[in-house]
């Protein structure tokens, strides 16, 4: 479990990767050569797990938000998983408990490409079924995670 430094490292840099070792260091009141040497222990315990930068999918064309759940056969249902995620118009892909297998998140132009698109996931070996579910507005979307709830006393507990 991160300390108290290091989950204002974590805020800061989910708040913008960008900002660099110095500006942290500041921020935190520590040297950039600690502010690098935590950041790497960080990235080397797997709570980083990457750097992007958030693009805006409707200026890129992307218009249509979709959720699509999917129900397969219960034998080959991690390949299927697999052939979700390679998909390059699907954003996420999460294994559900209930009546489907999986829910698929995914960003096309519009209705014809979401059709296009439908058809190339119901073409998979495996799949029985899809429901889909069209985004009409979006009130909050992040990954960001809410690191809050971390406190020092939970440190003995991990």
């Amino acid at each position: 479990m991160p300390d108290a430094t290091d989950r204002r490292i974590l805020g800061l840099l989910q708040a913008n990767a960008r900002t660099t070792n110095a500006e942290i260091a500041r921020e935190v009141e520590m040297a950039p050569s600690a502010i690098l040497e935590r950041i790497k222990k960080l990235e080397q315990k797997g709570l980083v797990t990457g750097y992007e930068a958030r693009l805006a999918p409707k200026k890129l064309g992307l218009g249509l938000t979709a959720f699509v759940f999917v129900r397969a056969e219960e034998k080959g249902t991690a390949k299927v998983g697999a052939r979700l995620a390679a998909l390059e118009e699907v954003q996420e892909v999460h294994q559900v408990a209930g009546e489907d297998c999986y829910l698929v998140k995914l960003r096309v132009r519009d209705t014809d490409d979401l059709a296009r698109l439908l058809g190339a996931v119901k073409s998979i070996p495996g799949i029985q079924g899809t429901r889909t579910t069209i985004v009409l507005g979006t009130l909050k979307e992040t990954a960001q995670i809410s690191l809050t709830h971390l406190t020092d006393a939970a440190e003995g507990d991990a």
